[in-house]
């Protein structure tokens, strides 16, 4: 096989098949360090995102939620409205079915309501924050509003943190975002409340999109040196089919000889 690989056609075909080679497995690198750039920019922005803000002062009331808003760590001070809480169905912590405990914060200065998660129960109850009209500190993370939930609940529970049904139900000025609690100065949530913990951020290190790009151009690297080693099996073994049936297939040197 080796004989026929040397034939002047395949020979030359071998030419165009390094280059095609060198360029796609080129393009595969280059791809490759643009998905290394990008992670590592995404786990730069991330660790940015890490620094904990003032709520009034990173957000304001009705402002669209911010592009890098997403789990950012935040504190805000102000005042429980346990007349308005409300438990969100269908959650799930450590494979235990209940409901977010999720009561609405007077934030000082701008006197608009923010939703925060104080919270999860099994059960269909949970008590007010115990520090009632008090001021309070409340660190957490923040997120987005959560599309509408079908079907219908029960009074004082909904199936969503639906922000548009909070600001009809509660009225005044709302954030149009909610906050996940992991801490508050002073302690106002007790049992049978857990904390919730918030949403694990994505893991940098190589994006996977440009990754997946580069895995692609070293395929089609593979693919061609396949279909050149295929063409020239393919030759060789008709060249064999061609002298088992008795015909004379001449010998590539001696062909090339005679011309």
């Amino acid at each position: 096989m080796l004989r026929t690989a040397l034939k002047p056609k395949w020979l030359g075909w071998f030419a165009a098949l390094v280059i095609v080679v060198i360029a796609f497995i080129w393009l595969g690198l280059w791809q490759f360090g643009v998905a290394h750039t990008k992670g590592a920019h995404d786990a730069m922005q991330d660790e940015a995102n890490t620094t904990r803000v003032t709520l009034q002062n990173y957000i304001k009331p009705h402002q669209d939620f911010p592009a890098d808003g997403s789990l950012r760590p935040v504190v805000v001070s102000g005042h429980y409205d346990p007349e308005h809480q409300v438990l969100v169905a269908g959650r799930v912590l450590d494979g235990t079915d209940g409901w977010w405990v999720v009561t609405p914060l007077v934030a000082d200065g701008s006197n608009a309501r923010i939703a925060v998660v104080r919270g999860f129960v099994s059960t269909p109850s949970a008590p007010a924050p115990s520090t009632g009209t008090s001021s309070v500190s409340v660190e957490g993370e923040l997120a987005p509003g959560e599309s509408p939930a079908d079907g219908t609940y029960p009074a004082g529970q909904v199936g969503s943190v639906n922000l548009a049904v909070f600001a009809n139900q509660w009225g005044g000025q709302l954030y149009n975002a909610f906050i996940f609690a992991t801490s508050e100065q002073p302690v106002a949530t007790a049992a049978p409340i857990r904390t919730f913990p918030p949403p694990e951020p994505a893991s940098g290190g190589l994006q996977i999109r440009n990754l997946g790009y580069a895995i692609q151009w070293w395929l089609f690297a593979a693919f061609a040196v396949y279909m050149w080693w295929r063409m020239v099996r393919d030759d060789y073994r008709d060249e064999q089919a061609l002298k088992a049936a008795g015909e004379n297939v001449p010998d590539p040197e001696e062909r090339n000889a005679s011309v």
